[in-house]
C-alpha cells in the first residue's frame, strides 16, 4: 500500500467546474479515465484523471467531481459529504476488487437518511503497511476501521461507503425476504498464541503427533 494507488481505467465524466476551481464551467462535462487515487489522512480521497481531449492529467479531485453518464439531473446530485461519509483514515491506500461482489446491485443508507441505489465497482481500504510507522488515527483499530466501497449510482454519480451502510444483492444467494442486520460492532482482536499449555519451543520435531500439551 502507498500514498498513491493506481486505479482500474474506469471511464468517467468530470464536472467542468472542478477543472476551473469552481470559477466557471458549471453544467459542462469533460470525458476522462481514472488513473490513480491519493489518500490524505483527514481529507476526502483525491482522484487523478486522464482527459483525452486535452492529452492531459488532472489531479486531486473528490468523488463528487465525477459522473459515469453524460446526462445528469441537477436536483438528483448528492453533495460530497453524502457520497463519502468518512474522510480517509490513513496516508496509505489500496484498491481491492472483491470478486464475489463484482457487478452486484447495491444500495447505501446515506447521512441524508435516504436509500441510494447503484452497482458495486471496487473498494478502497486504508491501513499502515509498515509496523515502524505509528498509526495516529483509527485505521488499525478493530471497532473504528472503515472500508470504502465504490458504488456506481443510478443518478450518475459515484459513492464511497463503508460496509455497515451498504446492502449487496445477489439473486442466486439472497432469500426472498432480506433480514435487517442487528449485529454489534467487532471490538475484539483474536489471537491463537496466548495459552501456556501450547508452548512448543522445547522441541525440534517436525510433527507434534505424540504431544497432547
Amino acid at each position: 500500500m502507498s500514498f498513491v494507488c493506481p486505479l482500474p481505467p474506469v471511464k468517467v465524466f468530470v464536472k467542468a467546474e472542478y477543472l476551473y476551481d469552481h470559477q466557471r464551467g458549471y453544467g459542462d462535462l469533460v470525458e476522462g479515465v481514472w488513473c490513480s487515487v491519493k489518500s490524505h489522512r483527514g481529507e476526502a480521497f483525491r482522484f487523478e484523471t486522464y482527459l483525452p481531449q486535452y492529452a492531459a492529467l488532472y489531479d486531486k479531485l473528490p468523488i463528487s467531481a465525477f459522473s459515469w453518464r453524460e446526462t445528469l439531473v441537477e436536483d438528483d446530485q448528492l453533495p460530497l459529504d453524502v457520497l463519502q461519509i468518512w474522510d480517509a483514515m490513513s496516508h496509505h491506500v489500496e484498491v481491492i476488487h472483491k470478486p464475489l461482489l463484482s457487478g452486484l446491485r447495491a444500495e447505501f443508507f446515506g447521512k441524508d437518511r435516504f436509500i441510494h441505489s447503484g452497482e458495486y465497482v471496487f473498494t478502497l481500504d486504508c491501513c499502515s503497511p509498515d509496523p515502524r510507522i505509528p498509526d495516529f488515527t483509527f485505521s488499525e483499530s478493530v471497532d473504528e476501521h472503515k472500508s470504502f466501497n465504490l458504488l456506481k449510482l443510478d443518478n450518475g454519480q459515484f459513492a464511497l461507503q463503508p460496509n455497515n451502510r451498504c446492502h449487496f444483492y445477489d439473486a442466486a444467494l439472497n432469500p426472498q425476504t432480506i433480514k435487517r442486520p442487528d449485529f454489534k460492532v467487532a471490538t475484539r482482536k483474536y489471537r491463537v498464541e496466548r495459552e501456556a499449555k501450547w508452548r512448543l519451543g522445547d522441541t525440534n520435531d517436525v510433527t507434534y503427533d505424540g504431544r497432547t500439551e
